[in-house]
């Protein structure tokens, strides 16, 4: 259950990053007031995936929350480096966030996943003498 809990918190601030990228572009510059919150008070798109995010981060952080009171914090942490890869492939294929492909980003998302098997490969214990 534990397991379970720590992939929706990943998945969801995944998708709480690609969400609130994708509102913050749609929205007007937040760095004007006055135009940003009279566009959220309008209710458009962005305003929706605006609030779908920060949802998203708060259940993300609720599951996280409960994953961590059933798994080691050793063993569960190296696990939140997965959303970068989501995020970056994610970016990558949806067409809203018009990113490039980078082979020194694709450098970085196998260094992470291999961080990721060091890290969580079973150890061989010896024998108790």
């Amino acid at each position: 259950m534990g397991l379970l809990l720590a992939v929706c918190s990943i998945l969801l601030v995944s998708a709480a990053q690609l969400l609130m990228r994708w509102s913050l572009v749609t929205l007007p510059a937040a760095s004007d007031a006055a135009a940003f919150f009279s566009a959220l008070r309008a209710l458009p798109p962005g305003a929706w995936g605006l609030a779908a995010g920060l949802l998203a981060y708060a259940l993300s952080m609720l599951c996280w929350l409960l994953a961590l009171r059933r798994i080691a914090l050793s063993k569960i942490y190296p696990l939140l480096s997965i959303s970068y890869v989501l995020v970056w492939c994610a970016a990558l294929f949806l067409p809203a966030f018009n990113e490039t492909f980078r082979w020194g980003k694709l450098l970085g998302v196998l260094l992470i996943l291999g961080g990721l098997l060091l890290i969580g490969w079973p150890q061989k214990t010896k024998p108790a003498k």
